[in-house]
This record gives structure tokens, sequence and C-alpha cells, in this order.
């Protein structure tokens, strides 16, 4: 069974995910509402036996960035510590902050993500297993203020097909939303490859690491 960890300081929302990820069958080993508590925690994964922590942006004491700072020098520790970030904005800066390893295992969604029950414990146990999860602001946030760069090579439909690449979906699940056919999918993906000077690789997290780490480097 997977097991999580948790650090929200607002009581309700920390009960309410603890209580959702249990009736999901995954386990919550500790509720923390502070920077420091979360620190102890993500720095001896193998005493608290966690399979991935989902952490608040900002926690007590000072409400600045105490979740992000946690996770970043955890993953700095222990590469590819899955870490699910939880932002009530868009904040493009920490997802780059979290993207910049790129070992994968990490997610950043916005709050209001968790109302939906189901894409949530999906985004919990795809980051658990090496996968990553932005939430599609956020990826828009990294597409946006890139004139000028080899990101305007691509077409509408490529930048539509990289958005979905960054969220995390299969071609499968891109061909669905785009009403088209994986081929088509997968010829688009090597013109965004391509277009960007990218290696193509066989694994799809591995391709959406790659893009989103070419994001992250040319925004610095």
């Amino acid at each position: 069974m997977l097991r999580a960890v948790v650090a929200e300081d607002q009581a309700l929302l920390r009960v309410g995910l603890t209580r959702i990820l249990e009736a999901s069958d995954i386990t919550v080993v500790a509720a923390v509402d502070n920077g420091p508590q979360l620190e102890k925690l993500l720095a001896a994964p193998e005493e608290t036996g966690f399979d991935i922590a989902i952490v608040d942006v900002r926690l007590p004491p000072t409400f600045s960035t105490e979740g992000l700072a946690a996770a970043v020098a955890a993953r700095a520790a222990r590469p590819g510590l899955p870490v699910l970030v939880l932002s009530q904005h868009v904040e493009t800066l920490y997802a780059r902050d979290l993207l910049a390893s790129g070992d994968g295992a990490i997610g950043y969604l916005l709050k209001d993500r968790v109302a939906d029950v189901d894409e949530f414990v999906a985004a919990v146990r795809r980051v658990a297993s090496g996968g990553t999860v932005l939430d599609p602001e956020v990826v828009a946030g990294l597409l946006s203020g890139s004139a000028g760069r080899p990101l305007d090579r691509l077409t509408d439909r490529e930048r539509e097909v990289l958005t979905l690449m960054a969220e995390g979906r299969s071609n499968a699940a891109i061909a669905a939303r785009l009403f088209f056919s994986e081929k088509a999918v997968g010829k688009h993906t090597n013109a965004i490859f391509t277009k960007l000077d990218l290696p193509q690789a066989a694994d799809d997290n591995r391709r959406v690491l790659a893009v989103l780490a070419w994001l992250q480097g040319q925004q610095k």
C-alpha cells in the first residue's frame, strides 16, 4: 500500500487530504502543519516510511516558502524523492525550482484541483511511481514569456501537444483530448523534439522532463 506524508497548515484541508488519501487506500503515516516538522520528516524518509510527500508551498512559521524549501532540500539530498506540491496560486518560479534537477517524481498542483478527487489521487499515484504532474495553469505560465526563443518554432498545434505532454499525459490521452490519432500525436512530438533540439526518448515521462528542463533553463 502506498504511504504518504502531508504538510498543510490549514486544519480542514489537512484533515480533508488525509481522508481522501485514506479512502483511496493510501496510508497517511504523518500529517504536519509547519515547516520544521516537515523538514524532520523529509530528512529521514526511511524512518518515516513514506513513498510520497504532499506539501503546501507556504507553511508556518513565516508562511513564505518553507514547504517548497524543505522539498527542494530533500530532493537535493535524495534525487527522485517523490514530492507533490500544492499551491494556492500559480507561481512558476517554484515550478522551475522543483524541475531543476530533472529527476522526475515531482508534481505541482493548484489546491483547487483537490476538489476533483479522482484526478488528485491519480496525480499522487503518478508522482509516487516516478512520473511528473503539472497543473495546466502552471504549464501555461512556463510556456509564456518565451518570445524570441526556440519555442517560437512550434506551430499552434505543436504547442497544444507540448502543453498536454507537460501535464504528464500519454500519447493516447493527448490523442483523445485533441481528437486525432496516436500516430498524428507521434508526428507532432517528433517535430517538437526536432525543433527544440531535444533528443527523443521512448518513455513519455522522460520526454516531459526533457521539455520542462529545457523550458526551465531558457527562462532563468
